[in-house]
């Protein structure tokens, strides 16, 4: 396996990898001054690199580079993480240490379901979406293509996120959310257009 992207984001997957007993080849970044990371050798050419993960945390670079690299896509999961056999995880998305994702939910491709991270029976995350540490979806959650649910946040039962919106830490979102806002807060209030 590949990553792409040499930094804190690439060291966790580095350990999920490693816990799956996966051989990591290496890693491809552009900063020419990173030759290594955690032992590993950083490239800083783009070749045909497969199979491969996109180990950056920003939604829309991870997009960007998905969409202009021709390669076979990993995913990586965590053995402690708690997923139903009924779920489906689609190429390119890492699921972090402690998360659970229950049955019946349909994840995209190029996602982060990240560390303790809940997502509850029949929930749907569209593409590139980062759902942050200890964030919770409850059940029938739809989460749009590179949103991203923070820290902490819950989302109740049926709400519906839009694309490319920002549900800030802490967050109680009990409303449906249109595409492409900043909400925050208890009860979540759209504060601005992003």
């Amino acid at each position: 396996m590949y990553l792409y992207g040499a930094s804190g984001h690439a060291k966790v997957i580095i350990d999920i990898l490693e816990a799956n007993q996966i051989m990591i080849e290496g890693l491809i970044d552009d900063n020419p001054e990173v030759n290594e990371l955690l032992g590993y050798p950083v490239f800083h050419h783009q070749k045909d690199f497969s199979p491969l993960i996109i180990s950056i945390g920003n939604n829309g670079i991870r997009k960007k580079i998905a969409e202009n690299i021709s390669a076979e896509f990993g995913t990586a999961i965590h053995p402690s993480a708690i997923v139903s056999p009924k779920v489906t995880v689609d190429v390119g998305t890492v699921v972090m240490q402690g998360a659970v994702i229950q049955s019946c939910a349909q994840i995209g491709k190029h996602c982060i379901i990240n560390t303790g991270a809940s997502v509850d029976h029949e929930c749907v995350i569209g593409d590139y979406v980062h759902i942050s540490p200890h964030a919770t979806l409850c059940g029938n959650v739809h989460v749009g293509e590179g949103s991203w649910i923070a820290a902490g946040t819950i989302v109740l039962p049926g709400v519906k996120i839009g694309k490319w919106s920002v549900i800030g830490a802490g967050s109680v979102v009990a409303k449906d959310i249109p595409d492409g806002v900043l909400a925050v807060g208890n009860r979540c209030k759209i504060l601005k257009k992003l």
